[in-house]
Order: structure tokens, then sequence, then C-alpha cells
């Protein structure tokens, strides 16, 4: 049996294995593996494509007889009951693991403590809760989906270090280097959901795709589970302005979210161009974040990325809909004319919008920092 000392570097390695399937086990989470005996890994894994073995399974295949009185390290508890593979918790029971170290709990309610339970019952230390916030932030789209039933609505901004995002004149490309427009194609590749608004559409006439050839680290099964995988542009278009010519609909996904008032008469010309229309009323349309998380959640789609303008951000922030900011500043000024970040009106301090830092990182010339919304630290 391990020492509990070196369990926070093992369980980084199986959030390491973890991280390398975020682009294909869409809609099961990312989950990795590594089983360690005296001291050394004998085993890894990460979850397979749907249908696949589980990333314990791989693990304890990978380590053979080797796992007998061996520490699993796992980023999700493993389930105990029968979907398209049987449960892990048989793989690890009949592998003889004598002790199961886990980084956090899966609220799904097939699981939901139950594997965790069984394994207790079969005599087998655990270990809960080492890493936790890690595995749950590379989860965190579907752990909202089983804890909120709503997606995790990640908002990616980028501007100078003077919170500028472009010229008064709008000009704005481009304010962030190479290396980080390459870095938001992974957050595209992480996000079956990308969201904008009528005026980026009209601004940029924008494709929102993602680019597979940008990204040299995909391997052949990535391209294959991205090419399957549900990809949607939703656009927050409440009066139908998106013109039926708009780059958007160089590929299918397009999903419009539009207000009564719209005009039969273009919602037809969209549909023909290849939209899906989404009516809302009067009052959804004013706040259209709950409505389109809803539309999400029915689908299974628990990340959503947003890619939009001041306005919009502004309004995404104001209805607290956003649960991560995803902010790429470049290190230049533009001045107090160039377009704000987000246009929001407040008049006292008591009503900024507060976030915790939890991860900054270089990008080339520029920073990436993630930021998580800290007006209610319980909301997720």
């Amino acid at each position: 049996m391990s020492d509990p000392g070196p369990d926070h570097a093992f369980m980084r390695e199986a959030l390491a294995q973890a991280e390398t399937g975020i682009y294909r086990t869409w809609p099961n989470p990312s989950v990795g593996a590594v089983v360690v005996a005296d001291g050394a890994i004998i085993g890894r894994g990460t979850t397979a494509r749907p249908g696949g073995p589980h990333a314990e399974v791989t693990a304890l295949r990978e380590a053979g007889d080797g796992a007998r009185g061996a520490t699993l390290y796992v980023t999700l508890e493993p389930c105990n009951h029968y979907g398209r593979t049987p449960p892990c918790v048989d793989a690890i029971l009949a592998a003889g693991i004598a002790r199961v170290v886990v980084a956090g709990g899966d609220p799904h309610p097939q699981v939901a403590g139950a594997g965790l339970a069984r394994l207790r019952e079969a005599g087998v230390a655990l270990t809960l809760g080492v890493e936790e916030a890690a595995a749950e932030t590379l989860n965190a789209g579907f752990l909202s989906l089983q804890r909120r039933d709503r997606p995790f609505l990640r908002l990616k901004l980028a501007a100078s270090i003077d919170g500028r995002t472009a010229m008064a004149s709008g000009e704005s490309q481009w304010i962030t280097g190479p290396e980080a427009r390459q870095d938001v194609q992974r957050w595209r590749a992480r996000s079956p959901v990308l969201l904008t608004g009528v005026g980026t559409v009209l601004a940029d006439d924008p494709r929102l795709t993602i680019r597979p050839e940008a990204l040299p680290e995909l391997d052949d099964t990535d391209r294959a589970a991205l090419a399957e995988r549900p990809h949607h542009r939703v656009v927050l278009d409440r009066h139908l302005r998106t013109p039926p010519t708009a780059q958007l609909f160089s590929t299918p996904g397009v999903v419009l979210f539009h207000g009564p008032e719209a005009d039969p008469a273009r919602a037809k010309a969209l549909e023909d161009a290849g939209a899906t229309l989404v009516a809302l009323s009067a009052a959804e349309a004013a706040a259209p974040f709950d409505a389109a998380g809803a539309w999400c959640a029915a689908r299974d789609l628990g990340d959503v990325l947003l890619e939009c303008g001041p306005t919009l951000a502004a309004a995404a922030l104001s209805q607290n809909a956003v649960d991560e900011l995803l902010l790429y500043q470049a290190p230049m000024l533009l001045g107090a004319d160039a377009r704000p970040l987000a246009a929001l009106t407040l008049t006292t301090l008591a009503e900024a919008k507060r976030f915790t830092l939890f991860e900054h990182r270089q990008i080339g010339a520029d920073l990436r920092l993630r930021l998580r919304y800290s007006a209610d630290p319980t909301r997720f």
C-alpha cells in the first residue's frame, strides 16, 4: 500500500491523463487513472470514446498482475452500474486493488456514491478529495449539468493591459498573438457550444469553426471524435438580424434564439439557409442566457464558450450567467477611446463584479488568465 505522502503527485499524474481525453469523451467526463505499486506507476489510463473502456480499466490492464495489492488513483468516482461498459468497480475488485484514491465524487444519479460504497464494503481502503479542485475544473461542464441542470458558461475575452478590446473604429485584428489564437481553438474544440450575439455576427462575420489542423497535438482518435461530436454555433438574435449569407452557414449547426417580434419572412429565409430557430417569449428574450442554458442541458451539452463583444459580455455578467472568465491579455495599451472589455454601467465599488484568479499562464507574448466568478462561492 502506498504511503499517503505522494498522493497529490500521483493524482496530478492521473489528472494529466484525464487532460489527454478532453476532446474525445463527450458526453462522458474525461477521467484519468494511474496504478501505483512500490512507489512507481505501473499502469495508466484515460477514458476512451463512448463505448470504449474507462480510465480505470485501461490502467488496470496495463498494470496486469502488478495491480494486486497496489493503489489506484482516479480523478472521478468509479462507476458501479452497467452502461455501455461494465462497472469499473468490478474491474477494481477483480484486480485486487488494495487502496483507491479519488479526487472527487460523481454526482450522476447512476453513480452518486454507489461506487465508493461498494469499494468500502469490499474492504478497499479509500482516500477522497485529493486534488479535488483541479478535477472539478477539468470536468466543469459535466458536473454543472449533474448538479445544476445547466451548462458551464465560459466567457472568452481578449484585451490590452488597459482593458480594451478594439480601437474606437472597431479595429481589433489582432490584439493577441498567434499562440493565443491557437489556444482559443483548443477551448473551442472542447466546447460543443459556441455562443455569440448578433452584434458580433454583423461586425465580424465569423465562422466560429473548429480548425483541427491548427492543433498539431490532436491524434486521429481526437480528430474522429471532434468530427462526430455536435458543434453548435448559437446566436442570440432577438430580431433575427443575422444575414442568411453569413459565413456561419458555411457549416451546419447554427441555432438562432429570437424574440416574438421577429419577422416571419426573415425566419423562413434563415431556416432555408440552414438555421435552427428557437423562439423565446419577451421575458426570455430580455434575459436569454437561462433559456439558452436550458436548451443546452436538454441536449447534454455541458460546456458553452461565449465569444462576444462588450455589450453581450456586459449582459452575461449582469445576469450572473458567467461561471468562468477566460481572459487573454496582450502587452499593449490601446488608450481611453478604445472599446471596453465589457460595457457595464456601475456607479459604486460595491457593484463591482468580482472574480477569483485560479490560473495564469503565458501564451506566446500574451497572458492567459482564468477567473471564477466569486459573487456566490456556492454556485458551482
